[in-house]
C-alpha cells in the first residue's frame, strides 16, 4: 500500500543515480563521434570490405578494338602472380589434338585423330599468343566470305582445293567463294537442290550435322535460310579446316568418326550430310550373310593366310558409322550423300576405283538404310536423300542387331558399338518417337518434348517457362552492362554452363550463334538444347576444348567455377578460356561472390581487366556477375615461355 507522502508507492531517485545515467549518456555520445570520425576500426574494417568488392554497374571496361592503333598494350602490374606468355610456336596449340600426341595412337578407325589429352605434367600454365598483326575478323555477312591472312597464315589450303573452289588467297585476305568439292556451282545451288526435297525453308530444319566439313561452306550459308549446323573436321593434313570455320563465324570443333559417340545425345538434328566427307560408311558394324573370316589367335601373317580358306556366312563387319548417324538424327530427319558412292557410273575413273566395287558400296548403303527405317527419298546427279521414319511401327528392322543400353544419350568417352539404336515407344503409326517439336521459330520457347515427357529430372513445364523469364531478364541486364551484346562484334558466342539453353534463347539474333555446352558433371540437358532450336555439345572443363585457339567472341559461364572448383584447378579452366577467347573478347561470369573473388585473383594476372557488379535483383543477392575483358597483344620477341616480364 502507499504512503501519504507517497500516494503511488513508488520510490524517489537518489541524485547519485542520477549523475551515473547523465554521465553514461555523454560517454556514448563521445564514443560514437570518435568512430564516425573515421578514426575506429569499425569503419575502416568496413572501408576495406567495400573497396575489396566493389559491386556497382561500371561503364568504364571499353570492349571496342583498339588493336588497329597498337600492336602490343603491355599489361600493367597484376597483384596475383602473372601467366608468362607461351613460346609462338604454341600459336594453335590444341591441346586435346596435337599431332605428336597423336602419332602415338593406332590409326585403326581413325583413333589417332580422337581426344587425346595431356597429362596433367605436360600441360601447359602460359598464355597461347595471337599471330603478329591479328586482327579483328570481319563483321557477319562479310566474314563469312573474307578472313585476314594474318588471323590464319595457311595457305595449304588454297593450293590442295584449288580447284574446288573452297579458298583462294588475295593479297592480306583469303576468300571464300562457296565452292565445295560436290558443290562446284556454290553452296546456294547445292542447298537449293536439296530444299527441293527437304522442307528448309519453313522451319521443319533447324539444325544439321555435316560431317567432315571442309571449311564449312555448306553450314555458312546455311545460316541465312535459318538453320544451325555443327560442322566438324579432323585436324590432319588439310591445315586449319575448322579454323577457318570459326574464323569465317560458322560453328564448328575439331572431331571425327572414329571408335567413340560423337558428343551429341540422340535424336539431335533435324538433318546431317556427307559431302564427300570420305568417311567408310558400310564399315565397322553388322550386316548379315556377309563371308567373314573365323578370328583364330593366329601367330604370323602366313597363318592368318593358310586359314582364309576357312570362310562362312555370316554377320559381318559393316556400318556402325550410319548407326552412328542414326542415333543423333530425329525421327523424321533426313540424311544427305554426296560423293562416292553416288554417281559413280560417272565418276568411278576419276576415284581410281572400279564399277563394281562401287556398285557394292552402294548396294551395301542401301541395305544399311533399310535396317535403319530410312526410307530414300531422291538421287539425282551427284546427290542421294534418305529420311529417317518417324516411328518403328511401319518398319520391319530385318536382321538389325538393336543396342541394349537404356541410355542413348551417355556417350562422352563412350565407344560406339555395331548396334541400332531403338526408336523410343508409340502408341499409334502417326506419332513422332520421342515426341513432335514445332516448326522454327516457335519451337525456341515452347516446351521441348523431353519435358513434357518428364525424361529430365527435377524440370517440369512450369520451372522449364520460368527459366526461359528468368534468362531473358539476365540477358537484358547483360546488355545493360555491355551494349556490344547482341551485335555482330559477338559473333561467335560459347556458354560454358548451358543448362536448358535459357542464355542462348533469350540472346539468339542472325547475328550470333551459341555453343552451349553442358558439362559431363552436371544434368544432361543437351537433348532439350535440341529440341529447342539450339546446337551444342558435351565437355569436361577440366580439359581443353575440342577448338583451335581464339575461336569464340564472348563466353559465359554461369556457375562453372562452382561446378569444378572440387574437380580439377580454376586456373586451369581459366586458361583454356583464354586459349578460345580471341584477343579483346569478353568474359561474363556469374557465381557466388566467394568462388568470383577466386577467380577474379587469378584473372588478375592473365592480361585481363575486370569489374565485379551486382546481381540484377540487388546488392543483397550473394551472387555476383564478373565482367571481364581480354587485353589486345600478340606473339613475339620476348614473348617466350622463358621470359620475364
Amino acid at each position: 500500500m502507499g504512503s501519504k507522502n507517497n500516494p503511488a508507492g513508488f520510490k524517489t531517485r537518489s541524485p547519485l543515480s542520477i549523475l551515473i545515467v547523465i554521465c553514461l549518456c555523454c560517454f556514448f555520445y563521445f564514443l560514437g563521434s570518435w568512430q564516425k570520425s573515421g578514426f575506429g576500426k569499425g569503419d575502416s574494417i568496413a572501408l576495406d570490405i567495400a573497396t575489396r568488392t566493389d559491386c556497382s554497374i561500371s561503364n568504364d571496361l571499353n570492349f571496342e578494338s583498339h588493336h588497329n592503333i597498337v600492336e602490343i598494350i603491355e599489361p600493367t602490374k597484376p597483384k596475383a602472380s602473372a601467366f608468362k606468355p607461351c613460346d609462338v610456336k604454341y600459336t594453335d596449340y590444341t591441346p586435346c589434338q596435337e599431332q605428336d600426341r597423336a602419332m602415338k595412337f593406332p590409326r585403326e578407325n581413325m583413333i589417332y585423330r580422337e581426344r587425346h589429352c595431356p597429362p596433367e605434367d605436360e600441360k601447359l600454365h602460359c598464355l597461347i599468343p595471337a599471330p603478329k598483326g591479328y586482327t579483328t575478323p570481319f563483321p557477319w555477312p562479310k566474314g563469312r566470305d573474307y578472313v585476314h591472312y594474318a588471323n590464319v597464315p595457311h595457305k595449304s589450303l588454297t593450293v590442295e582445293k584449288a580447284v574446288q573452289n573452297w579458298v583462294q588467297y588475295q593479297g592480306n585476305v583469303f576468300k571464300f567463294p562457296g565452292g565445295g568439292t560436290m558443290f562446284p556451282q556454290g553452296a546456294d545451288a547445292y542447298i537449293d537442290e536439296l530444299a527441293s526435297v527437304i522442307p528448309i525453308a519453313d522451319g521443319s530444319v533447324r539444325t544439321a550435322l555435316d560431317t567432315g566439313c571442309g571449311v564449312a561452306s555448306w553450314g555458312a550459308y546455311l545460316m541465312k535460310r535459318n538453320v544451325l549446323a555443327m560442322s566438324f573436321a579432323p585436324r590432319d593434313n588439310h591445315e586449319a579446316q575448322v579454323q577457318f570455320a570459326l574464323e569465317r563465324g560458322v560453328p564448328a570443333v575439331i572431331g571425327v568418326l572414329g571408335s567413340i559417340h560423337l558428343p551429341y545425345p540422340s535424336r539431335a538434328f533435324d538433318m546431317a550430310q556427307c559431302s564427300r566427307c570420305l568417311i567408310p560408311w558400310t564399315a565397322n558394324g553388322i550386316l548379315e550373310n556377309q563371308p567373314i573370316l573365323l578370328n583364330f589367335d593366329c601367330k604370323s601373317f602366313y597363318d592368318t593366310v593358310s586359314f582364309q580358306m576357312h570362310l562362312i556366312y555370316g554377320p559381318a563387319s559393316a556400318g556402325m558409322y550410319l548407326m552412328e548417324v542414326d542415333r543423333v538424327l530425329r525421327p523424321g530427319g533426313y540424311w544427305i550423300l554426296s560423293g562416292p558412292p553416288i554417281n559413280w557410273k560417272t565418276y568411278y575413273q576419276t576415284w581410281k576405283r572400279s564399277k563394281e566395287d562401287l556398285q557394292a558400296e552402294q548396294r551395301k548403303i542401301e541395305k544399311l538404310a533399310e535396317s535403319l527405317c530410312w526410307e530414300k527419298k531422291y538421287e539425282k546427279g551427284d546427290i542421294a536423300i534418305w529420311r529417317k521414319r518417324i516411328n518403328d511401327k511401319n518398319c520391319q528392322r530385318k536382321s538389325a542387331n538393336i543396342c541394349e543400353s537404356n541410355n542413348a544419350d551417355d556417350v562422352w568417352y563412350k565407344e560406339m558399338e555395331a548396334c541400332v539404336t531403338p526408336f523410343p515407344e508409340v502408341s499409334s503409326t502417326d506419332e513422332v518417337a520421342g515426341g513432335e517439336v514445332m516448326k522454327f521459330p516457335e519451337r525456341l520457347f515452347a516446351v521441348p518434348p523431353r519435358i513434357a515427357n518428364n525424361l529430365v529430372e527435377d524440370v517440369t513445364t512450369k520451372s522449364y517457362l520460368e527459366n526461359n523469364k528468368l534468362w531473358k531478364k539476365r540477358v537484358a541486364y547483360y546488355r545493360k552492362l555491355n551494349s556490344l551484346i547482341g551485335t555482330s562484334r559477338y559473333r561467335n558466342v560459347m556458354d560454358m554452363n548451358a543448362e536448358l539453353g535459357g542464355f542462348a534463347a533469350a540472346l539468339e539474333s542472325p547475328k550470333s550463334w551459341v555453343m552451349n555446352v553442358v558439362p559431363t558433371v552436371a544434368k544432361n540437358t543437351l537433348g532439350v538444347i535440341y529440341e529447342r532450336g539450339l546446337i551444342g555439345t558435351y565437355h569436361d572443363w577440366c580439359e581443353g576444348f575440342s577448338t583451335y585457339p581464339r575461336t569464340y567472341d564472348l563466353i559465359h559461364a554461369s556457375g562453372v567455377f562452382s561446378l569444378y572448383q572440387n574437380s580439377c584447378k580454376l586456373e586451369d579452366i581459366l586458361l583454356e578460356m583464354d586459349r578460345i577467347l580471341r584477343p579483346e573478347g569478353t568474359v561474363i561470369f556469374r557465381d557466388d561472390v566467394d568462388v568470383l573473388n577466386k577467380v577474379n585473383n587469378i584473372a588478375g594476372g592473365m592480361r585481363w581487366d575486370t569489374k565485379m557488379v551486382d546481381h540484377e535483383d540487388g546488392p543483397l543477392v550473394p551472387e555476383k556477375v564478373l565482367v571481364a575483358f581480354k587485353r589486345y597483344w600478340v606473339g613475339g620477341s620476348g614473348n617466350t615461355t622463358s621470359s620475364n616480364e
